[in-house]
């Protein structure tokens, strides 16, 4: 038989252990509600929208058409900033070899990509977004009547080529090799706008230059198509580079370029699709 001491001292021990299952429970559901706060705020933070700088090296002939596209890209992400550095992509390959801060690069030839992939410097595979045929700049209204390939062989005309390192010179060359012509440029430029230029301000008569690059100075040069031309087209390669500060951002660029909407920008300006 139990006295009356045992009774109260087995109620108390019950109510001690509801009370420590109770506390258990409260405080299980405070750290599930922990959690799922935590995972609520990394999902918000993880889908937040792009921000940072993405720097873009780019082949001279991109210029006007990746301006365009950087105006775009920056409308559609308030939060980002889209820089570029234009120029011969030889000496845009050998400047991020040697360091040179940059996110993306777009060059006018995989020979020059290749540069910065064999220096261990991109990140993952290039990828082709667009070619470029050459065409004949020669002066408004054309007064030397540049026809052919072959015309730019007459040693009374001042022709223009782009440096033979430059992918666009080592296209002209390729041409001038297929048609086994030879030819004497009273200058070699160290990238395609750079030629282009000569023959707008009139210190040359004609240049051997991209078709998009006839395209974007308009009135200012008048274009002479050469079948030649076909047997030197050149890929554009794209990728991302190591080293990136704001990947999310550089990989939406490189989308956009490859984008139909890209697309429809660049072809516009006279390349080819890839």
């Amino acid at each position: 038989m139990k006295t009356p001491t045992a009774r109260r001292n087995r109620r108390a021990l019950r109510t001690a252990g509801a009370g420590a299952g109770a506390a258990a429970l409260l405080a299980l559901s405070a750290c599930s509600s922990s959690d799922a706060n935590s995972s609520s705020s990394g999902s918000a933070s993880a889908s937040g929208e792009l921000s940072g700088t993405v720097t873009v090296f780019a082949a001279a002939s991109l210029q006007e058409s990746f301006t365009t596209l950087g105006k775009q890209f920056e409308q559609a992400h308030p939060g980002t900033k889209v820089t570029f550095s234009f120029g011969g992509s030889d000496s845009l390959a050998a400047s991020i070899t040697g360091g040179a801060p940059a996110d993306v690069f777009a060059s006018a030839s995989p020979k020059t990509m290749k540069i910065v992939t064999d220096a261990g410097d991109a990140s993952g595979t290039p990828v082709t977004f667009v070619r470029n045929q050459l065409e004949i700049a020669t002066l408004p209204g054309n007064p030397d009547r540049v026809g052919s390939l072959k015309d730019l062989t007459d040693k009374d005309l001042k022709v223009v080529l782009c440096a033979k390192e430059v992918p666009c010179g080592a296209a002209a060359q390729k041409a001038l090799d297929a048609a086994k012509l030879k030819l004497t440029p009273v200058s070699y430029e160290q990238d395609v706008k750079a030629a282009l230029t000569k023959v707008e301000l009139k210190e040359a008569d004609a240049a051997v230059v991209y078709r998009t690059d006839v395209h974007a100075a308009g009135d200012k040069v008048e274009g002479v198509e050469f079948p030649e031309s076909a047997d030197a087209v050149n890929d554009y390669p794209i990728t991302l580079l190591k080293g990136t500060r704001h990947t999310d951002a550089a990989k939406a660029f490189i989308a956009l370029v490859r984008s139909a909407e890209g697309q429809k920008i660049l072809t516009g300006a006279g390349f080819l699709k890839p």
